[in-house]
């Protein structure tokens, strides 16, 4: 038996309160791996709820961050703080 509904459907639609009944759809599944993944995202259910269902991201946060570590990476050891400050707060 597969959960309904789709899992993708409920983050595109933005239907996260569906979240409950796919997870016990999903537990009483027969494929162990959506099993797992269902108790996974169980152990943190709010957030994942969370996620779902509102429009706000911190995807460009992430990018930022990510930036920055790549940056800091690339000049260890290499260059001073200063030189990393210039790079970081230089627009792209």
């Amino acid at each position: 038996m597969q959960p309904r509904p789709c899992l993708y459907r409920l983050g595109r639609n933005r239907r996260g309160h569906l979240l409950t009944e796919w997870t016990r759809q999903a537990e009483r599944c027969g494929q162990p791996s959506i099993r797992s993944f269902a108790s996974f995202l169980c152990q943190d259910l709010d957030a994942v709820t969370a996620g779902l269902t509102l429009a706000h991201s911190s995807g460009v946060v992430e990018g930022h961050v990510c930036r920055v570590k790549l940056l800091k990476r690339s000049r260890y050891g290499r260059a001073s703080f200063e030189l990393l400050r210039a790079r970081i707060l230089t627009p792209r």
